[in-house]
C-alpha cells in the first residue's frame, strides 16, 4: 500500500471471557505489527461497558477494526453484530459463522454433513454421561483454548468433572494419536503443522507456555494424509462460510483423521500457529496482518 494513505486500524482486545490474556497478548502483538507498518492504530481494550466501546469507535472512527478478542463475544457472533451494525469493516469471519464454529455440538453436525469425520458423542447429561465407556474427553461446548476440557481415562477421573447445574456438556470418545493443526486463509490453506509437548497434552498451559511445545512444519504425515487434512479444512472453512483466516485442529491415530475443532478468530500471540504456518508461504507476521485487514469487511 505504498503511496497510499494508510487505513487506520483500531485493534479489539481483551474482551470478558476466560480468554482475555490471551486476547490481550495477541493484540499487542497485532498493534505493534500495525504501527511497525505504518497504520495508524489504536488499542481500544474491550470490557463489560459497551457504552464505552461504542463511545472508543465513533471518537477514533477506525476505517477497520482488527478483532483480537477470543472467546465468548469476541468470536460468538456478538462483537460482529455490533461491528455490522456500527458499519465498521472488521477482520475474520461474520456473526453467522462466528456463532456456528463457537458452537462445538453445531459445527460437529455440519462437520458430519460434509463428510469430515469427527469423534463418537455429542452433548450429554451429567446422568448420561456416568454411564458411557472410557476413555472419554468433556468439554465445554462453547469455550476456545481448551479451557474447562478435562480428560476422562480412568474411573477416578470422573469425580474431576465440576458439572454445571441442569447443564449438558460435549463429551466424546478420546482418540488418543497425534495432535494436527490446519490453517486456512481465504478459503485455501495455508499450512499445516503437528504439535508435540514436551510434556502432557496440548492444554492452556502447554499452548501459551515459550518453548512448551514444538512445532513441526510442514506437519510430517505423509502426501496422502496432508491431503486429506487439507481437503477437510477447506471444507469446513467453506461449509461455516468463514472469511479471512480460520484453523481446524485434527488428531490422526494410525490412519483415522478426527476433525475436533474450528476456530473463526485463531490467536496471533507468540506461541500462536496460524503465524507459524503463515511462514510456510513466505508470509511474514506483519503481512498476514495485512492480508486480514484489507479483507476486512462487515456482513
Amino acid at each position: 500500500m505504498s503511496g497510499q494513505k494508510k487505513m487506520k486500524v483500531a485493534v479489539l482486545m481483551g474482551g470478558i471471557s476466560s480468554e482475555r490474556e490471551i486476547s490481550l497478548s495477541s493484540g499487542k502483538g497485532v498493534e505493534q505489527a500495525l504501527k511497525k507498518m505504518g497504520y495508524p492504530t489504536k488499542a481500544v481494550i474491550v470490557g463489560e461497558d459497551l457504552t464505552q466501546l461504542v463511545a472508543d469507535l465513533k471518537s477514533f472512527k477506525p476505517d477497520v477494526a482488527f478483532n483480537a478478542l477470543h472467546g465468548r463475544f469476541g468470536e460468538d457472533g456478538c462483537i460482529q453484530g455490533i461491528l455490522n451494525w456500527l458499519k465498521i469493516p472488521y477482520t475474520h469471519s461474520g456473526v453467522l459463522a462466528s456463532s456456528v464454529g463457537m458452537d462445538k455440538e453445531m459445527t460437529r453436525k455440519i462437520a458430519e454433513q460434509v463428510g469430515v469425520p469427527v469423534a463418537k458423542g455429542g452433548l450429554r447429561t451429567k446422568a448420561e454421561f456416568q454411564k458411557m465407556s472410557l476413555p472419554l474427553v468433556v468439554k465445554p461446548n462453547d469455550e476456545g483454548s481448551s479451557i474447562g476440557v478435562t480428560l476422562v481415562l480412568k474411573e477416578a477421573d470422573r469425580k474431576k468433572i465440576k458439572w454445571p447445574e441442569n447443564k449438558k456438556l460435549l463429551v466424546e470418545e478420546y482418540i488418543p494419536g497425534r495432535e494436527l493443526s490446519v490453517a486456512v486463509l481465504d478459503g485455501k490453506v495455508l499450512g499445516t503443522l503437528e504439535l508435540v509437548p514436551h510434556k502432557g497434552w496440548y492444554d492452556y498451559n502447554n499452548k501459551y507456555q515459550a518453548g512448551a511445545v514444538q512445532h513441526l512444519i510442514p506437519a510430517p504425515v505423509g502426501r496422502a494424509t496432508e491431503k486429506k487434512l487439507c481437503q477437510y479444512a477447506e471444507k469446513m472453512h467453506t461449509a461455516l462460510n468463514a472469511r479471512g483466516v480460520s484453523r481446524c485442529d485434527f488428531r490422526l491415530n494410525k490412519n483415522r483423521i478426527v476433525f475436533l475443532e474450528i476456530n473463526t478468530n485463531p490467536g496471533m500471540t507468540p506461541t500462536s500457529l496460524v503465524p507459524d504456518m503463515a511462514r510456510l508461504k513466505n508470509l511474514t507476521y506483519e503481512q498476514l496482518i495485512e492480508k486480514l485487514i484489507r479483507g476486512a469487511r462487515c456482513d
